[in-house]
């Protein structure tokens, strides 16, 4: 009697062959492609990374935005991580991920910000105060169109401290107004609202900047699953963003976000439903409505 044959096998060994294949390829010294043209009154957006290498793992819209849309993209490193003995390394590593993808870096203060969580803001109003008033003085020199960060419920601490750092130095900033872009990666988000189809291209691009975050890579090597990770994101997006029971868009790739306004010193939902971003779409024209 012949042995039945699984169809899926070799589907499912051909993605364990390309995870220990990448085990094998260079990190970091990756060229980087030439940047695109520019204008001088370019319009902005800034990245507030809790780590070193969110901007690159959360990256994909700024990435888009850049190239398609000729935005400038500034990534700012809130904290340079709770090892001291690491953040010099990593402030290294950062400085080459973000040169590599094109981005503009600036520090949220020299060597970061300390213990951005949620406890600290009831605990330490004081010290809170201090740090919001760091993000809100970048957010009045910088105006930035669109602001990217962690949403509330991200799970790292960190994470969500950066979250509410944000809300409270956009209220700060008096009256300021932009696009906020809300991203995940520890715990997922509920409720988001935009899926952003991610090239080949892109995607390799992404994981070649996380691959300069040499001392974390190495440790555990997550630069490998962010292709499985963002078709996960089409998986779930196809419903979370689609609705319920809607048939999912035909994205290899892709992130989540949740897309709200700040206008008036509130978060403003300014469309109703989900929306999903093709690579046939251009970025920019998320930000064009009123």
């Amino acid at each position: 009697m012949s042995a039945i044959t699984n169809p899926y096998l070799s589907n499912v060994a051909g993605f364990a062959r390309l995870v220990r294949e990448g085990r094998r390829l260079p990190l970091g010294g990756i060229r980087a492609a030439p940047l695109p043209s520019r204008a001088v009154d370019a319009p902005r957006a800034m990245i507030f990374s809790p780590h070193p290498d969110d901007e690159s793992i959360q990256g994909g819209l700024a990435l888009r935005l850049q190239r398609e849309a000729g935005f400038e993209v500034i990534n700012v490193a809130v904290t340079l991580g709770s090892n001291k003995a690491r953040q010099a390394g990593r402030l290294a590593e950062i400085k080459e991920a973000c040169l590599y993808l094109g981005f503009g870096l600036l520090e949220a203060a020299p060597g970061g910000l300390e213990k951005v969580n949620p406890r600290r803001r009831t605990e330490d109003a004081a010290g809170w105060q201090n740090m919001v008033a760091a993000i809100a003085d970048l957010l009045a020199r910088y105006r930035p169109k669109v602001v990217f960060f962690p949403h509330d419920k991200d799970w790292n601490s960190t994470h969500e401290g950066v979250h509410y750092l944000m809300a409270d130095a956009l209220q700060k900033a008096g009256e300021f107004e932009c696009w906020t872009v809300e991203n995940e990666f520890w715990g997922q988000m509920v409720d988001p609202n935009l899926m952003v189809e991610l090239s080949e291209t892109e995607v390799a691009d992404l994981m070649a900047a996380i691959s300069f975050h040499v001392g974390e890579v190495r440790r555990n090597p997550y630069h490998l699953l962010l292709p499985p990770w963002m078709q996960d994101n089409v998986r779930r997006g196809g419903e979370l963003v689609g609705g319920q029971g809607g048939a999912a868009p035909d994205f290899a790739f892709a992130t989540l976000y949740r897309l709200r306004r700040w206008h008036g010193g509130q978060f403003e939902r300014f469309y109703h439903g989900g929306r999903n971003l093709p690579s046939s779409a251009n970025a920019g024209t998320l930000f064009e409505q009123v």
